[in-house]
């Protein structure tokens, strides 16, 4: 099993990356402020608009340890990646199965199943764990919509219909998910999801956890041989990391949504974290970015156990694994993709 290693988040708008021997070194203000052996990092991830010295894309895609350069708000501009691991054979496959509307439908219900059935399970822990603070029958309610989106997403054959059945199942659990906001609801309000900009401090940690999430899965899939740019589900579109957007679909709820209400349910993170721009936009700012990121890695080294493959894991671990079994089914040695169903 491959060995989870520390990602380096760069938080500071202004801080550059370069090389020095093994290490990478930050600056600030041509001062430096920090280094960190390359040996210990799977990746880094860059919030600055400095940038980094070719040495260090150089010596990144050497080592494969991916070079992620995001924008101050959390938008996904560019990565370095190594040399591609797997074989052509592979590719090959998964770009004849993406050619195939029958075959990619196949792989894409079990994406969307696995979503359905977890945002079913995260609204029936929250009726577990806190029934005498939220309207249970509402949430039931929702529940048994899910439930029942279920087995017409099982037995779905046609694209648009399963856009249709994946949207009806987000708008229901979208429309209570404010009532699991169970602390400091008077800054931390959900009224429906909006992004591009996100417009209020809830939806910028979601925008933002998934961004990271989409990246986590993309690496994932580059490591064991796919190319994350061709997708089942979503649509090829230039620069569009189609299939870790596939991916990354069974794990929005029980990884992002449930990290997101933990940092506001726990109160780690408050109002203080976010700035408003003119536009109305909200984001995470410097501190909160930090916050945010120190919390992730934490999460990332959460045990769990495995459903499919029955192992004891870190939650980091798990596009790597998911995407392990993907690759697995295309090359034929799984009857079907099984896709990450959490209780």
């Amino acid at each position: 099993m491959k060995r989870i290693l520390n990602t380096l988040y760069i938080t500071g708008t202004n801080r550059y990356l370069s090389l020095d021997g093994e290490n990478v070194v930050v600056s600030e203000n041509q001062e430096e402020i920090g280094r960190i052996p390359l040996h210990n990092l799977q990746g880094i991830i860059t919030f600055g608009y400095t940038g980094a010295s070719p040495a260090l894309m150089g010596e990144c895609a050497a080592r494969n340890i991916d070079l992620t350069f995001m924008s101050g708000h959390g938008r996904f501009l560019a990565r370095v990646t190594g040399e591609v691991k797997g074989n052509v054979i592979l590719r090959k496959q998964q770009y004849h199965i993406s050619e195939d509307i029958e075959k990619s439908i196949h792989i894409a219900r079990n994406f969307i199943f696995g979503k359905v059935y977890n945002t079913k399970w995260v609204v029936e822990r929250a009726i577990r764990d806190y029934s005498l603070r939220l309207d249970v029958n509402q949430l039931k309610e929702k529940s048994n919509f899910l439930q029942n989106s279920l087995a017409k997403i099982r037995e779905c054959g046609y694209a648009q219909q399963l856009l249709g059945l994946e949207g009806e199942a987000a708008t229901v659990y979208f429309s209570i998910f404010d009532q699991l906001i169970l602390q400091q609801k008077d800054v931390f309000v959900f009224h429906g999801r909006n992004k591009r900009p996100p417009l209020d401090n809830v939806n910028a940690m979601l925008s933002f956890a998934y961004s990271l999430l989409a990246g986590m899965c993309a690496s994932a899939l580059e490591g064991v041989g796919l190319d994350s740019y061709v997708g089942f589900y979503h649509k090829d579109r230039p620069g569009r990391i189609s299939l870790a957007l596939d991916l990354m679909e069974e794990l929005r709820s029980v990884f992002a949504d449930r990290f997101v209400l933990t940092l506001i349910n726990k109160k780690i993170i408050d109002e203080t974290g976010f700035i408003q721009k003119e536009n109305g936009a909200v984001y995470l700012n410097e501190d909160g970015r930090r916050l945010f990121l120190k919390q992730w890695q934490n999460k990332k080294q959460e045990v769990i156990k495995h459903p499919f493959i029955d192992e004891r894991i870190e939650w980091g671990m798990v596009p790597h694994v998911q995407a392990l079994l993907l690759a697995r089914y295309i090359r034929g040695d799984l009857d079907e993709y099984p896709p990450f169903l959490w209780k």
